[in-house]
């Protein structure tokens, strides 16, 4: 199957449009964090650096930890960007740039999400840390591609009583990554994904929500899992990864908690010390 230069855009040296980063530039074990500042934070514990990239809001440096070889890249925020992101660095491995066609062997991509969060129960502080065992869509984003059909059957199944704006898809994150990566005191639970920050996470400034978002979603439960966390990556991550053959795991830190109204006093220190626990982690991880 050719792939015309209308879709799979290519820069003139070599590289994919958004990302701008070129074939061989990229590890297949990739670190997503929303803030592009903060893949500096990630990539500072590395043992070396091979490349730093730049373009737009993307930034993406790889190296290497131990004998890992390791890429992180800064998305943005939203289901938007990640779709971008997902499809690029698929096709950085499993598209060969000079034939325009798709590899005959298929590159499995682990990706690890090092993200911030608001806790929807009250067991869950500020500060504590979520490795998600499913992500919510409350976006529209695989909507729009083929193969999404058993995640909306999910996703109906869990929000079935809850009249919700648009229809939501269920995904499970990989669960022998979860089980690697969760060790004592981190929760484990859904985490629920919205197009937005403010209306759609049933946040009021000025603007009134439609509906009580986090009133609605907090009691639902799936098999043995509740809705834990909300936030804006998590469900499009692990529908695109599930569509493309890769895995993925979501891991947040809760820095608001929407029960109780409270907000991190140290952001940093907590998101530091996921990072270096995710990364501490991610050395003794089996190929």
């Amino acid at each position: 199957m050719f792939i015309p230069p209308s879709e799979l855009i290519i820069t003139p040296r070599g590289s994919i449009y958004h990302l701008d980063v070129h074939p061989g530039e990229l590890a297949t074990t990739i670190i997503t964090v929303g803030d592009p500042q903060r893949v500096a934070r990630v990539s500072r514990h590395f043992d070396r650096v091979e490349h730093q990239l730049q373009h737009r809001e993307f930034v993406t440096h790889t190296g290497w930890i131990g004998n890992r070889r390791v890429s992180v890249i800064g998305t943005g925020i939203g289901p938007d960007n990640i779709d971008i992101v997902i499809n690029e660095a698929d096709a950085l491995h499993n598209i060969d740039f000079e034939s325009r066609t798709p590899k005959s062997t298929h590159t499995q991509l682990t990706f690890i999400r090092i993200g911030t969060s608001g806790s929807l129960q009250a067991d869950i502080p500020v500060d504590a840390w979520v490795a998600s065992s499913h992500g919510l869509g409350l976006d529209n984003l695989l909507a729009y591609y083929a193969g999404s059909e058993p995640f909306y059957a999910e996703g109906k199944v869990l929000c079935g009583e809850v009249t919700l704006p648009v229809a939501p898809y269920l995904v499970p994150g990989d669960v022998s990554l979860r089980n690697h990566f969760t060790g004592t005191g981190i929760h484990s639970g859904i985490t629920a994904t919205s197009p937005g920050f403010y209306g759609p996470q049933g946040r009021k400034l000025r603007l009134e929500p439609k509906m009580p978002v986090t009133d609605l979603l907090r009691y639902v439960l799936y098999q043995e899992h509740r809705i834990t966390n909300f936030e804006m990556e998590t469900a499009a991550i692990y529908g695109l990864t599930n569509l493309c053959g890769h895995r993925a795991l979501s891991l947040n830190a809760i820095l608001a908690n929407r029960l109780a109204n409270t907000f991190s006093p140290d952001p940093a220190k907590s998101i530091d010390g996921l990072i270096a626990y995710t990364l501490e982690r991610l050395i003794t991880l089996p190929d």
